[in-house]
């Protein structure tokens, strides 16, 4: 009987896990001075340098402002290719750079909603799925 494989983030902090009660989310900060979130999270604000922090989870849906198609692997990426490679803007007044599912550049344009997901990337070296983030369109089109 085998072991059922284990799950790890990509990088710790950056996303909710799999079963998160809050449900699929960017793990950003926001600032208690100026109200500004940033992402990925971190204790000091880089708009105003205020050291009051708190997470936020946010970014569960966005909408593309830009977009490209990366048809070879980039040195590190151990994902398949082609992948879109895109900028999403949040509702929450954010823009971060995300993987996309959808690899067709004719599949994706400028404003389209998108729907967050975390799914396995690859397989690392000690059996283990490693999960990445990734915006899919939100109509359920991915390929």
């Amino acid at each position: 009987m085998s072991a059922a494989m284990a799950q790890v983030p990509i990088h710790p902090g950056l996303f909710t896990l799999p079963g998160d009660p809050r449900g699929t989310h960017l793990l950003a900060a926001r600032c208690s001075a100026c109200g500004k979130y940033h992402f990925p999270a971190g204790t000091t604000c880089p708009y105003c340098s205020a050291a009051e922090c708190t997470e936020a989870a946010i970014g569960a849906h966005g909408t593309l402002y830009l977009h490209t198609v990366v048809h070879a692997r980039p040195p590190g990426y151990r994902g398949p290719v082609p992948y879109g490679f895109g900028i999403v803007e949040l509702p929450e007044g954010l823009r971060v750079v995300s993987r996309l599912t959808e690899p067709r550049l004719e599949a994706l344009e400028p404003g389209m909603p998108l729907a967050l997901e975390v799914a396995p990337l690859f397989v690392n070296d000690a059996g283990d799925e490693v999960l990445s983030f990734a915006y899919r369109p939100a109509n359920g089109a991915a390929a």
